[in-house]
């Protein structure tokens, strides 16, 4: 503002208003205090003004370049509930394709400012991604847990939840499991082994008599592993999530494995794919869209300058469903 539009709006001369500003010549203290706190909040409104006008309108949300051969629904039900929250907060959405040693992409967004902040659908131990995005201070969320205080969480408590289902399952009567879970550099595949291990521990079961499975979970791999559970006689799978539950369930039902008579089965993570399997499978249930609405909503309102969430805990239900049956204690 110049100074005559300064002397207008407060009704002062164009020379009060410059020895207010310089500190010389005679004026009183009240004036000068109030033709300074008057400059100080119009340029706060400038500040805020120019950041306005650079933003973007736009997020990124950064979908694992796996989901595209595996087919997760999850990433597509997360990213859905991304673009409803956008969508009615006057944002856009542009889908990036996330490689686990090559953070090019988010890089080449961040430093050409493409984007008002970025959403990981995916998070890793000693992730790449979120130490160049957290080092950067660039506004960030996740859909699942993090190490970094600065970076906006939303998920659900996989670790709880694995412990509860896993109780829940003993307290029927099983006694001997197996779990198979994926990548151990997954936080959510830590938190739920971690569960399980929790249930056990406070069952008082046997830890060495569980068979546990990490990695990768490929037909060739997947059917050694089965031939070693259903040999040594194990009461009930527990899979880390529906992929894996999938494909567990499609294997036994082809050798003619009879659920849940011949071995029960439950997933740590439930999805429409496992609605097509008979008998229905009992599984954690969390709106994986939800997850997504949540994370896009907090992230917009962040970038505004709103008050937000940093980290947000959903609720989830376990399904109790016929693929474990009561077992005689």
């Amino acid at each position: 503002m110049t100074l005559d539009q300064i002397a207008k709006e407060l009704g002062v001369s164009k020379s009060t208003v410059s020895r207010a500003i310089s500190g010389k010549g005679r004026i009183g203290s009240a004036t000068r205090g109030r033709i300074l706190s008057y400059i100080n909040m119009q340029e706060e409104v400038q500040t805020e003004s120019a950041a306005a006008s650079s933003l973007t309108n736009c997020l990124s949300v950064v979908i694992p370049n796996d989901v595209y051969s595996d087919g997760i629904p999850y990433f597509h039900e997360c990213l859905l509930g991304v673009c409803e929250a956008a969508t009615l907060m006057d944002y856009h959405v542009l889908i990036t394709t996330g490689l686990t040693n090559d953070i090019s992409a988010i890089r080449s967004l961040v430093e050409n400012r493409k984007v008002d902040g970025i959403i990981l659908t995916r998070s890793l131990e000693n992730d790449l991604a979120l130490r160049y995005l957290a080092e950067s201070h660039f506004p960030t969320g996740v859909t699942g847990r993090c190490d970094y205080e600065e970076i906006l969480q939303v998920d659900i408590d996989n670790e709880r939840a694995s412990e509860e289902l896993t109780s829940l399952l003993i307290s029927r009567g099983y006694r001997k499991f197996a779990l198979i879970v994926g990548e151990m550099n997954y936080h959510v595949n830590r938190s739920r082994y971690a569960g399980f291990y929790n249930a056990i521990l406070k069952n008082n079961l046997s830890r060495e008599k569980q068979k546990i499975y990490t990695g990768s979970t490929q037909i060739e791999l997947l059917d050694a592993m089965l031939n070693d559970i259903m040999s040594d006689k194990v009461d009930c799978i527990i899979c880390g999530d529906d992929v894996i539950c999938t494909r567990v369930m499609s294997r036994l039902q082809a050798e003619g494995y009879r659920i849940p008579r011949d071995i029960s089965i439950a997933s740590l993570y439930n999805s429409p794919n496992l609605n097509c399997f008979s008998p229905a499978i009992t599984a954690i249930n969390v709106s994986a869209r939800l997850i997504g609405n949540m994370v896009g909503k907090q992230m917009i309102q962040q970038i505004r300058g709103q008050e937000y969430d940093r980290v947000i805990n959903l609720d989830y239900e376990i399904l109790l469903r016929k693929s474990t049956g009561y077992l005689v204690p």
